[in-house]
């Protein structure tokens, strides 16, 4: 009995830990789709189509949009997002980057302050400028075909 009870909290923390950065990734993303004080429904579309490339449940994509939206409106930086993110695999951190350049690209330009934050973001997650760079051309000519 005491094996069932500590297999189900084993369970039940790892579903919580992995809601936990679900959530901070979305935070992130919304961020980014804030930068330019335009966020659009191209940009929600995008969020939710990533969210549930990472992971996200269909049925709770718009409830983890809400606390998201929540989350970045009261967070002052950036760190309190890639706290949990930064530890993923390289897989997780590729979606990531893609989806971000996704949504800075969905306006057709690219200002000061967004290329500033992928920069930042680059570093936060212990990714190369070069790969972020290589990603960033990848999703401009899959976007300009």
């Amino acid at each position: 009995m005491f094996n069932f009870l500590k297999k189900n909290k084993e369970k039940a923390k790892k579903l919580d830990n992995n809601t936990e950065l679900l959530s901070k990734t979305a935070s992130l993303l919304i961020h980014a789709a804030k930068m330019d004080q335009k966020y659009s429904d191209e940009e929600k579309e995008i969020i939710k189509k990533t969210m549930l490339e990472l992971g996200c449940e269909e049925n709770s994509i718009d409830e983890m949009l809400i606390i998201a939206e929540k989350n970045e409106t009261n967070s002052n930086q950036i760190l309190d997002f890639t706290r949990k993110v930064k530890n993923t695999d390289d897989n997780f951190k590729t979606k990531l980057i893609e989806a971000l350049w996704k949504i800075i690209f969905s306006d057709n330009k690219v200002d000061m302050y967004e290329s500033s934050l992928m920069r930042r973001l680059a570093g936060l997650l212990y990714l190369d400028n070069k790969t972020v760079g290589d990603i960033k051309e990848q999703v401009r000519k899959k976007l300009n075909q």
